[in-house]
């Protein structure tokens, strides 16, 4: 998301906490397990120029996968292959303009799915999904439209059938979205939605607060399909998948917790291709000056390891026109993930504080916007 669409969609969720809204309840869900958060291990920095707005990304067996949101630049606005040093080896271009890509998955045959499913203004009358299979020179775009008005989402996962799962961005309670037919090239498909989940508060540090916390911004199946995960700015929280239902899980599973303390603008979420850690990234293009985007590799709590999948995972062919890598900066500081009444009653107590700050934050940030949100 732009600046100028985060900061528009922090002001609305704080006037929504002040009036007691539905959907931002601050309790935590009973039960919740939450691991241990050792510091991440730095893998690479994306040195290129046009990589500074990451919003998705996948790992393959030859490197990363990455896109933009909403990228004014057409440079910006295409699907970007990764070699294992965040170099860009490959581009592939869209057919035509995408509205604003937030996610990125891959299917068990290797192809690759973008989610054009953001929607900071909620105006648009339909949002869709890019198609690029192995071999292919260009994306298909397939529509899709919801049942109930237009939603901001940032989150694609697929299921064990291979079909698409979106989550929303919602605070307190997000949709869970799936196609009601298979998908149509060039066509539109009605959505239904399947449910909703609600995730449980933590008190990890991120530039956003309690709201961070409560914004799901990114979402990833892994490479068994035995699990998924999805992201807030400030943690990641897995769930078990049985029998490949990603609807299930969602809306009846207890997630594990990991904690993604502190990350400038965490939108992006993978497995790392052995399924026992995660890899994230964060949007630069707000932060100081040379500030390079980090993919940070964190551990996933303790059980069974999931062999890599039989399937070719999708890579890049020869043809460079990339950068050359850099070397990785420091780890990021760990954070505490400890989840209590104390913490909740602290953060009702702050609620007055940051609901103030965020206002004059959202007025500040729009006004000073270089970009457009979509």
């Amino acid at each position: 998301m732009t600046r100028r669409g985060r900061t528009r969609g922090l002001a609305g969720i704080a006037v929504l906490a002040v009036a007691g809204a539905p959907g931002t309840a601050l309790a935590a869900l009973p039960g919740t397990a939450l691991a241990a958060a050792p510091p991440p291990t730095p893998v690479c920095q994306v040195r290129d120029e046009r990589l500074t707005e990451i919003s998705g990304m996948v790992a393959t067996d030859s490197g990363f996968v990455m896109v933009n949101d909403s990228a004014d630049e057409a440079s910006r606005r295409r699907i970007f292959f990764l070699d294992a040093r965040c170099a860009v080896v490959r581009t592939v271009a869209y057919p035509s303009r995408p509205r604003d890509t937030e996610d990125l998955a891959v299917g068990a045959d290797g192809t690759i799915w973008v989610a054009d499913i953001g929607d900071n203004d909620r105006d648009r009358s339909t949002v869709a999904l890019w198609k690029l299979a192995p071999g292919a020179r260009r994306p298909v775009l397939h529509r899709l439209t919801y049942p109930d008005g237009p939603h901001d989402a940032e989150a694609l996962l697929l299921g064990g059938d291979g079909r698409p799962v979106v989550v929303t961005k919602q605070a307190g309670e997000a949709g869970v979205y799936v196609p009601t037919g298979p998908l149509r090239a060039g066509g539109s498909v009605p959505l239904a939605r399947a449910g909703q989940l609600r995730l449980p508060i933590t008190t990890t540090a991120n530039p956003y607060s309690i709201f961070g916390r409560r914004l799901v911004t990114g979402g990833a199946t892994a490479p068994d399909g035995r699990r998924v995960v999805l992201r807030t700015y400030a943690d990641a929280f897995e769930f078990d998948v049985t029998d490949g239902d990603v609807v299930a899980a969602l809306t009846t599973g207890t997630p594990r917790v990991v904690a993604l303390p502190d990350e400038p603008q965490g939108e992006s979420v993978s497995y790392h291709r052995d399924g026992r850690s995660l890899l994230t990234v964060s949007e630069t293009a707000d932060q100081p000056s040379g500030t390079r985007p980090t993919v940070l590799r964190y551990p996933l709590p303790e059980g069974p390891a999931s062999p890599p999948p039989s399937a070719a995972s999708p890579s890049a062919p020869a043809g460079s026109d990339g950068s050359p890598s850099g070397a990785s900066p420091a780890a990021n500081d760990a954070a505490d993930t400890r989840v209590g009444a104390g913490g909740v009653r602290s953060l009702l107590l702050g609620v007055g504080v940051i609901v103030a700050g965020l206002l004059v934050v959202a007025l500040v940030g729009a006004g000073r916007a270089r970009r457009t949100g979509r």
